[in-house]
Order: structure tokens, then sequence, then C-alpha cells
């Protein structure tokens, strides 16, 4: 199946999670849109990628 990995940017900080905004290729929609990443996790980080598979 075919794999896909996402470009995120940090967008802002909520109580217990950080925002980030997908960053989508040149002339393609967003796949994902928003995302949200526990602090405990994400610490201080600006920008973040994720793999995503489709399987049927």
């Amino acid at each position: 199946m075919p794999k896909k990995t996402i470009a995120f940017e940090y967008e802002k900080e909520t109580k217990n999670s950080v925002r980030y905004k997908e960053v989508p290729e040149p002339g393609q929609a967003p796949i994902v849109g928003s995302l949200y990443v526990q602090k405990c996790f994400a610490g201080n980080c600006k920008n973040l990628q994720v793999s995503i598979e489709k399987k049927e």
C-alpha cells in the first residue's frame, strides 16, 4: 500500500499539547490538517514528520 511522509510545523501550544499544522507539498491539498501531540513527547520541537500508510 502507498506510504506517505507528511511534514508539520509548530502552530501553537495548548494546555497539555502542541498543535502542528501540515505543510502540504506545492499544488497538493493537506492530507491530515492539524495534529495535536502531547507536550511530554513534543518538547520544544518546531518540526515533525509523520509517515502514514493505507491498509485495506
